[in-house]
């Protein structure tokens, strides 16, 4: 049985947290979790450590190189180790703004903190230490540092000030709403004054995502938000939370609307005094 709302003041719940740029501009930057950071790396390491083993194997089976001296074949060893594993990973991560062809396959970007691309030191922080913590390793220590923190980092990203960024945000097409039946009666009289943009906003949220949420969280989340905009709205009706939150988004939405057709329709017959020339002023 429905309700009616109440206006009981409700604390906000915790927002999370954004990057402000010096333009006070909100950027939402999303970490790749440690699944897809697992995968990204485990692709570049059979890359970078099957073509070491290629090359051992070509350079094997050249006629002559088994009466060449061994200190000479060590150190070719150790430069190719070098090359594959620290020369080649941090050239490529340098030259593609922080991509690899497994950080490309899963929609991965290694970024700064603050959101930047990354230079030459970050770069060779990261493959240094990468050489102990994935290639001696096995990865192991890239996945203990990484499940020990939110962002996923390892601990060549705690040291060079990096994370990695998912790129790939799936395609949302945000549902449209309308009045409800039983609020239509109501609608015809209903006051809603204009909310503020972050109300708005999450109000437009929580009725897009209001079926992925358990039904405790939907009730919940709902009623928190229907006693925010009922100070915006007269007079209130006797209804669920989330028909009235649909209801509210769809009169402001539809009121909008309506106030931009008017605004555009004063513009049409404004247009030829703005755009025509004075009386009997000639054409040339």
């Amino acid at each position: 049985m429905a309700t009616p709302l109440h206006t009981d003041y409700v604390e906000h719940e915790d927002e999370p947290d954004e990057l402000i740029t010096g333009e006070a501009v909100a950027l939402d930057l999303r970490p790749a979790g440690f699944v897809l950071r697992a995968a990204g790396t485990a692709i570049d390491y059979v890359v970078y450590t099957g073509t070491v083993i290629a090359v051992v194997l070509v350079v094997v089976n050249i006629p002559g190189v088994y009466e060449v001296d061994v200190a000479l074949l060590q150190a070719l060893g150790v430069a190719l180790l070098v090359l594959c594993w620290l020369v080649v990973p941090v050239t490529v991560e340098l030259l593609s703004h922080g991509k690899s062809l497994g950080k490309l396959a899963v929609g991965v970007r290694i970024v700064r903190d603050d959101g930047g691309a990354i230079g030459l030191r970050h770069a060779a922080i990261r493959g240094m230490l990468g050489v102990l913590e994935i290639f001696l390793t096995g990865g192991g220590g890239a996945a203990l540092v990484g499940l020990l923190n939110g962002r996923a980092k390892r601990l060549g990203d705690l040291l060079a000030g990096t994370y990695a960024q998912h790129e790939r945000i799936p395609q949302f097409h945000a549902p449209v709403y309308g009045v409800p039946l039983s609020l239509v009666e109501w609608s015809l009289t209903a006051d809603v004054a204009r909310m503020p943009d972050a109300l708005s906003r999450r109000i437009a949220h929580f009725l897009a995502q209001a079926r992925g949420l358990s039904p405790e969280t939907r009730v919940r989340l709902g009623r928190h938000l229907a006693n925010e905009a009922s100070i915006y709205v007269s007079p209130l009706p006797v209804a669920d939370a989330e028909l009235f939150l649909a209801a509210v988004a769809s009169l402001r939405r539809d009121r909008e609307f309506t106030a931009l057709q008017l605004e555009k329709r004063r513009l049409e017959k404004l247009r030829p005094v703005l755009s025509g020339l004075p009386h009997k002023f000639p054409v040339r």
